[in-house]
């Protein structure tokens, strides 16, 4: 483990690690503030991406002035607004012009919504879910949370898709075999906590090949599933607890309540990604800074390039 790193040092190595790999054709959408336009230059400027701008002309270079960024040699694309943007960047991702879409200054959901529409050409065989990656300067590990965004209630199908997609970005990572903690409130099986059942059935989906690529565990809570201590003072004999890689929660607000308390009570560095369409999403927060947006663009650089790859050589 990792111990006691400074806050950020995981995401920098995260950022390093992917210098030196061809950067991603991306579609920034809507950036028109300083901060979505600032995020975008400052991973263009490490190379991460190949930053292309969907969205309305004037705005974006106000916001460009505003940086004192010259926009000279950096593709542009005109939109009236900011629904225009998103289904104009989902249609360029779906027709292979861009390799990855960011986030700029429109709503979540906005960008989402054309994302998902089956009209647009994103969806694939797996459903789409988001991944916090979270830098976490107490735990001694690189911390995965999913899935905080997308799905409200996923059922047991959903809930496989979410878990692929989180040992696959873990891996891109560099984690060789991702220990996922498929939490609950309690570490047995009961009937009347359908999380439990989930869980168990998820682990033995593993068993037989129906997600590959992670070590699962489950129900486990989620002390149990962080600390060693308390793994074993349950006397749980897991390679996971204790020392999970990758959290995966029973439901949207329990993802969503966890990563947002350790990035505001335990100085997280949050990233985070939209996985499962043709290519990956970034999904920046309009508080997250620099450094956030600079390893969300990192990860989704990896991810893409680890994907590539086994296109190539599948084994």
């Amino acid at each position: 483990m990792d111990l006691h790193p400074r806050p950020g040092e995981r995401h920098r190595r995260l950022i390093d690690n992917a210098h030196g790999l061809p950067a991603l054709r991306t579609a920034v959408v809507h950036p028109c503030d300083e901060a979505s336009l600032g995020g975008a230059r400052a991973a263009w400027e490490e190379g991460l991406i190949d930053p292309l701008l969907v969205g309305p002309k004037r705005r974006i270079v106000a916001a460009a002035e505003a940086i004192d960024w010259d926009l000279d040699g950096i593709d542009l694309i005109d939109t009236p607004h900011s629904h225009a943007s998103a289904d104009r960047a989902v249609t360029l991702a779906a027709d292979g012009e861009v390799e990855a879409l960011m986030k700029g200054a429109l709503h979540t959901d906005e960008l989402m919504s054309a994302a998902l529409s089956r009209r647009a050409g994103l969806r694939t065989e797996r459903q789409m879910s988001h991944v916090y990656a979270l830098d976490v300067p107490s735990y001694g590990l690189p911390l995965l949370i999913t899935d905080g965004a997308l799905h409200i209630a996923p059922d047991l199908i959903a809930k496989r898709d979410i878990v692929q997609n989180a040992i696959d970005l873990a891996r891109a990572m560099g984690i060789g075999t991702p220990r996922v903690a498929l939490l609950s409130a309690v570490e047995t099986v009961r009937p009347n906590i359908p999380s439990t059942l989930e869980a168990a059935a998820l682990c033995k989906m593993a068993e037989r090949g129906q997600i590959e690529g992670g070590l699962l565990d489950g129900p486990l809570a989620i002390d149990n599933a962080v600390s060693l201590a308390a793994a074993r003072s349950k006397q749980l004999h897991s390679e996971v607890a204790g020392q999970a890689h990758v959290l995966v929660a029973p439901d949207l607000e329990a993802a969503n309540m966890i990563a947002k308390l350790l990035i505001h009570l335990a100085s997280a560095q949050a990233a985070g990604l939209v996985i499962g369409a043709r290519v990956p999403i970034m999904l920046t927060s309009r508080s997250d800074d620099c450094q956030s947006r600079l390893a969300s663009a990192a990860l989704a650089l990896l991810l893409a390039r680890y994907y590539e790859t086994r296109r190539h050589d599948p084994d």
